[in-house]
């Protein structure tokens, strides 16, 4: 157990789920999100940037706060203190966002494996898919995840020292922290994107699990702050902060792929920036598709009743199956960066509803043994309404576009689902909240 008076450096040996959560959102699909802003719109979408890793740090905030007074996964307190059909519309909501996210990133990782290695892209997908199935459901799998998150680290420091190399525009970075959505579709697409890669249904579903896996409880409560502080406040801020900078400042192609992408390190290394940048996407790829892979098991498992860990057949049956499928990702047609933004965009759509579930949970007197002070309701009403007003712009302007193929039509009817229940979750607050003013009253006569 962690105490109070433990130094910095006991801290840092002894974090873990948040880190994990860092970890994942500093992903493929939110190194594409920040490179392809950077690139599209210079460094007008800087405020996205900063905004998400305070957002990030408050979501898992609030969720780490969540598992410690329940000490339970979050299905559970929202099944016991809710009702089956809210955990069921969790468990659907974070199946969809998580599901649609592992198919784009296991494209991604079998792209980036066939332009490193060679083979085809289909082979690399059935090997990963295998390697995930085996590796996770058995527990052989963190050697590579190890190896993976060097690499991540690696082009993450790279990006920082390039900060010294290239000649960013402070002025412009300046003007950057004004906030302001480009107009049109794409705009809109990349700031839900950003936000999506650090305020992300599967990050904060996660959280209560990874606490249990390690045994945290309220006592913990001083090293779990420090965790998500140090972990998405600074590490994945700085991460997001340098990368966005780098690209803005380096690149000016909107339509850039992977290869064009490792140009932005160019000033720093020169020729061996392709490579450099594609073994980072790699590994960054290997290492959310591993903790991803477990998030939808984890909720199914909770759900049912089995046990959360490879104890359980189960479980263990559940996340091969979702490994395996991820292997359809490869047939996915379109640019990989593209795919991936619009995937952290889609996940983003599904967020404000969790968020919701959260704060509403802590606000109530029969979940937890302490409801939540007037700032921490503050922090997680900001949060719910800046991802739902980010998250409808977009959704806002792909209804403008018209509704002409399936992939709208199923964005906009996710939307729909979410935010009617998220109606009645503000129905249901408000009734709690009379009902309990009308006993504070009736106490007093």
């Amino acid at each position: 157990m962690a105490t109070s008076d433990s130094g910095v450096l006991s801290r840092f040996s002894e974090m873990g789920p948040t880190w994990l959560a860092g970890a994942i959102a500093t992903g493929p699909a939110t190194i594409g999100a920040l490179v392809t802003a950077g690139a599209s719109f210079d460094y007008t979408l800087l405020w996205v940037v900063v905004l998400s890793a305070v957002m990030g740090a408050t979501a898992q905030y609030l969720a780490m706060r969540l598992g410690l007074l329940t000490e339970a996964g979050i299905v559970t307190a929202v099944e016991d203190n809710l009702g089956e059909a809210w955990a069921w519309l969790l468990v659907a909501d974070t199946v969809v966002a998580a599901g649609l996210a592992q198919l784009v990133i296991m494209k991604t990782l079998a792209g980036v494996s066939a332009e490193v290695a060679g083979f085809s892209p289909v082979v690399w997908a059935v090997v990963w898919g295998v390697v995930l199935a085996v590796g996770l459901a058995g527990g052989g799998y963190k050697y590579a995840e190890l190896g993976a998150k060097v690499l991540v680290t690696l082009v993450v420091l790279l990006f920082v020292a390039s900060l010294f190399v290239v000649p960013i525009d402070f002025g412009a970075a300046a003007a950057g922290l004004v906030p302001a959505i480009p107009a049109g579709v794409e705009g809109a697409l990349l700031a839900a994107g950003i936000l999506g890669g650090a305020v992300h249904i599967a990050l904060v579903t996660m959280q209560s699990y990874t606490m249990r896996a390690r045994g945290w409880t309220t006592e913990d409560s001083d090293l779990a702050v420090f965790d998500v502080g140090a972990s998405m406040l600074v590490a994945f801020g700085i991460a997001s902060l340098a990368i966005f900078l780098v690209a803005a400042s380096v690149l000016s192609d909107p339509s850039l792929g992977a290869v064009g992408a490792a140009t932005a390190l160019g000033p720093l290394v020169g020729s061996n920036a392709k490579w450099l940048f594609l073994l980072g996407l790699w590994g960054a790829a290997v290492t959310t598709l591993g903790g991803n892979t477990v998030v939808p098991p984890y909720l199914v498992a909770d759900k049912m009743g089995w046990a959360q860990d490879t104890s359980d057949s189960r479980y263990q049956a559940t996340v091969a199956a979702f490994a395996l499928v991820s292997i359809l990702g490869v047939f996915i047609p379109g640019a990989v960066f593209g795919l991936l933004i619009q995937a952290l965009a889609i996940g983003f759509v599904g967020t404000p509803f969790v968020l919701a579930l959260v704060v509403y949970l802590l606000n109530d007197p029969t979940a937890v043994p302490k409801t939540n002070s007037l700032l921490e309701n503050v922090g997680g009403l900001l949060l719910i309404g800046i991802s739902t007003v980010v998250a409808g712009q977009w959704v806002k302007r792909v209804a403008a576009g018209g509704v002409t193929d399936p992939v709208s039509l199923s964005i906009l009817s996710f939307a729909a689902v979410l935010a009617a229940a998220m109606l009645g979750l503000a129905g249901l607050s408000v009734r709690n909240w009379l009902g309990r003013d009308a006993d504070r009253s009736m106490a007093a006569d």
